[in-house]
């Protein structure tokens, strides 16, 4: 999964983005509204952490021009601002949820958390899916109740696809949401990872969708008409 933040408090920043590349995340950072904002319009991101109060462009100014645009991405508003009247122009303008400084690192991973299961329409932070079970709070998996050990990249790819369980994912949108802007994106490297995943969990969980990409499905459900390789 793959994440903006954009705050311009440079010791925060260095803080989340640790934090959050430590919880598995691809992390990409932007220092004020102006870059944010082209960062958020111009890659995919699965959730956005935007402060308000940022240099160049606020950030209710960066949100309201993404909304604007059609852009729909999750986004947790981060700000100091605590006065109701403040929350209220942060939903408004098309925030998905709103945490005050001072905040704890791990209330900001569970709300990023909530946020992702929210996108992909899941109640709980456990994936199951036939035999695979994949506990998001804590990056564990299992197989058949016993555990698999995975990179941190085969970890990110087999999250992303079962955030979109049933789903055709492309291989150019498992790049874009794997690396971060500045990463050598080679769609290549992503067969390479299927293929280890496919060694160490169920060969028939992960599909090749010919001339589409892949598709993570219970084996034991009757599946539909995909043309499978």
């Amino acid at each position: 999964m793959r994440i903006l933040l954009v705050e311009d408090d440079g010791d925060l920043q260095r803080l989340l983005k640790k934090s959050l590349t430590d919880a598995g995340y691809v992390v990409d950072t932007a220092s004020d509204g102006e870059e944010g904002h082209f960062l958020g319009d111009t890659e995919p991101y699965d959730v956005v952490i935007l402060d308000l109060g940022l240099p160049k462009m606020d950030g209710v100014r960066v949100l309201e021009k993404w909304r604007k645009d059609g852009r729909s991405m999750p986004v947790l508003i981060l700000t100091a601002r605590d006065r109701w009247s403040d929350k209220v122009a942060g939903f408004d303008a098309g925030a998905d949820d709103y945490l005050a400084k001072p905040f704890y690192t791990e209330e900001l991973l569970a709300r990023v958390r909530a946020l992702l299961r929210r996108a992909a329409g899941l109640a709980t932070s456990e994936i199951e899916i036939g035999p695979l079970r994949i506990d998001t709070r804590a990056s564990r998996v299992t197989l058949d109740g016993n555990p698999v050990k995975l990179t941190s990249l085969e970890y990110r790819l087999l999250s992303y696809l079962a955030h979109h369980r049933g789903k055709v994912v492309s291989r150019t949108e498992l790049v874009e949401h794997l690396y971060d802007q500045d990463f050598d994106r080679d769609s290549n490297t992503i067969e390479v990872f299927v293929g280890r995943l496919r060694k160490k969990l169920d060969a028939n969980l992960i599909q090749t969708v010919r001339g589409l990409g892949y598709c993570l499905e219970d084996p034991s459900v009757e599946q539909g008409d995909h043309a499978k390789a």
